[in-house]
């Protein structure tokens, strides 16, 4: 091994090694260059391949200098380790944003596939699920016939993401393409439906957190101190609006099945009772939640497929004829919204949002196709895709080869995740089993600060020592930083911006601005990319939150809910970066990096 370059004192320890595992737990500590060789070697490439691109290419052509230093951190930081030359090119191409469109060969079946029905390509990060998703959509507008409709959907579930599939497909596929696609948010499209049927409504709409606020606030004027804030907007949203439960009756009779706390009759009959007046009180103040808008947008198109249907039932009765007077009364939508729908990070879609989407298109070939990764989810909405009448049965995929984040951040990233178990969208567990890179780089950074103040000091100095090298300064909109809280996020920006340094925080449009260091909150960075990611605060009480730790005593099942998605918010923040991850904390660390080397 010693002609590959691998250090010769780790020779007989390399000798012991029997799993991934702790081939992996070695490179984390190996030189560089031995963790190259071996990782090539492990993936099966002959010695003389290994030889010529792996330690060929960095050999010293003279005898080295065991104090140069900075000969020594000139080296690369993340090397390809994958012989397969189309994704080598795209990886080595030097243009960052390339390999965000860019799809595999062999993800290519996936794409073109002709499907009897819903359709689903699940994967961890960095497989390319939103590039499948992106030539999809590509695929089926080169089926369409000649028109100006756009009979296509591409949806997700927040603003900012749908910006960035539209930037994303433009690229792909230029003006064109867009032209017969639609690109919108599910809440965005929802809202839309609803106002086309109630034209005069002028009510707003308000998030989660203004809602749990309006709740605190009527449980207050209630004189109502024996219920909790949260636990009645989770019954109300995942119970009954979720299973669209119409009365008290049909309440007492409603599934709660993982829903933790037991709820009896007379609990469900005061449950009911103050959602009734939790929702007279929105009317009253002309405010909706956003799954109240869901809600009433699935009910529309519910009723409208229905009417679809009995027109085609009735013309199949007549032997082809039409019934003009049934036609009339159908108010002219005669017609499905959508040919194609695909949907991009599907696990964080509410169960309304699912109804919604399966009677916006017709029930036929290619009607439905998903993509993502339920230990991805990072909003409470679980579903059972069967249940809702879309059976994605015989039709699943699941990549496993990732070609944005390397090894050594997946390894991280899996051991944030823990031993939980996820589910598959269908009522069955998931796992990431297989999930492997294609990519080497040097481990996560891992800051212990005494203070915030001093952690947002030491994350700036962090940037600025990147700026002072040559060889690892890279643009600023190419390095992302995120924390727990929109406060965090500004008081980082400042810090920031005192030491040179331009922040740019991400809102629900994208960021704000063009050229800077991106900041946000860990939500805002769902289905984003970046070459370095700086996860700041991954402190207990923080990450998670410290109302989630209170709940362990009080409300078991649901604790254990709240910590697997504070578990899954923090997987897609590592999981964010190609090149780099660094980890800065202050206090006590979060009790979900207690796995990672220190």
């Amino acid at each position: 091994m010693s002609e590959l370059g691998v250090a010769e004192p780790l020779v007989p320890v390399i000798r012991t090694l029997t799993t991934e595992e702790q081939l992996l737990g070695l490179i984390e500590y190996a030189p560089q260059l031995t963790g190259e060789v071996l990782l090539a070697l492990y993936d099966g490439k002959p010695f003389d391949e290994v030889r010529d691109e792996v330690t060929a290419p960095v050999a010293a052509p003279e005898p080295v200098d065991p104090e140069d230093f900075r000969t020594a951190a000139e080296r690369p930081a993340t090397v390809v380790t994958t012989s397969d030359d189309a994704l080598r090119e795209a990886l080595e191409a030097g243009d960052f944003g390339r390999w965000k469109v860019f799809l595999h060969p062999a993800q290519s079946k996936l794409v073109e596939r002709r499907y009897s029905g819903p359709a689903r390509v699940g994967g961890g990060p960095g497989t390319g699920k939103t590039i499948v998703a992106l030539h999809r959509v590509r695929h089926l507008v080169s089926q369409l016939p000649p028109g100006h409709t756009k009979p296509v959907l591409l949806t997700t579930y927040n603003k900012n993401l749908a910006a960035d599939l539209r930037s994303r497909l433009l690229e792909l596929g230029g003006e064109q393409l867009l032209s017969r696609v639609e690109v919108s948010h599910v809440d965005q499209l929802a809202l839309r439906v609803v106002r086309e049927a109630e034209p005069g409504s002028r009510k707003q709409t308000i998030d989660d957190s203004q809602a749990v606020r309006e709740w605190r606030a009527m449980l207050d004027e209630l004189g109502e101190s024996g219920w909790d804030a949260e636990f009645l907007h989770d019954e109300w949203t995942q119970v009954i609006l979720g299973q669209a439960v119409g009365t008290r009756t049909d309440y007492f009779r409603a599934r709660r099945a993982g829903r933790g706390k037991n709820v009896g009759r007379s609990d469900r009959a005061a449950i009911w009772q103050l959602t009734e007046r939790f929702t007279q009180r929105l009317d009253r103040l002309g405010r909706q939640t956003w799954d109240q808008v869901a809600e009433r947008a699935a009910r529309l198109e519910i009723g409208r497929e229905q009417r679809i249907r009995a027109i085609e039932q009735q013309r199949e009765e007549a032997g082809g004829l039409d019934n003009i007077h049934l036609q009339d009364g159908s108010g002219g939508w005669l017609r499905y919204r959508y040919r194609h729908i695909v949907v991009d990070e599907a696990q964080d879609l509410r169960p309304a949002h699912w109804k919604m989407l399966r009677a916006m298109t017709a029930r036929e070939a290619d009607d439905l196709f998903l993509v993502g990764d339920t230990h991805q989810r990072i909003y409470k909405n679980q579903v059972t895709l069967g249940s809702l009448g879309i059976n994605i049965r015989g039709r699943s995929a699941k990549l496993s080869l990732s070609y944005r984040t390397t090894r050594q951040i997946l390894r991280s990233a899996l051991k944030v995740l823990g031993e939980e178990t996820y589910d598959d969208l269908d009522g069955s567990s998931e796992t990431l089993a297989g999930y492997r890179s294609v990519l080497s780089g040097g481990a996560p950074g891992m800051h212990p600060c005494p203070d915030w103040q001093s952690e947002r000091e030491a994350i700036a100095a962090h940037i600025l020592a990147w700026d002072a090298h040559p060889d690892e300064r890279i643009a600023h909109e190419r390095i992302a930083i995120c924390v727990p809280t929109n406060l965090m996020a500004s008081e980082l920006g400042n810090t920031l911006v005192e030491h040179g340094v331009r922040a740019l925080e991400i809102g629900a449009d994208g960021a704000r601005g063009e050229s800077g260091v991106h900041i946000g909150t860990m939500f805002r960075f769902k289905g984003l990319e970046y070459q370095r990611m700086i996860i700041a605060g991954v402190s207990d009480g923080l990450v998670p939150r410290e109302q989630v730790n209170q709940l362990r005593q009080v409300d078991p099942a649901r604790y254990r809910r709240e910590l697997q998605r504070a578990r899954s918010l923090l997987f897609v923040a590592v999981t964010r970066a190609r090149d780099s991850l660094d980890i800065f904390w202050h206090g006590t660390p979060s009790p979900f990096l207690h796995r990672l080397p220190s």
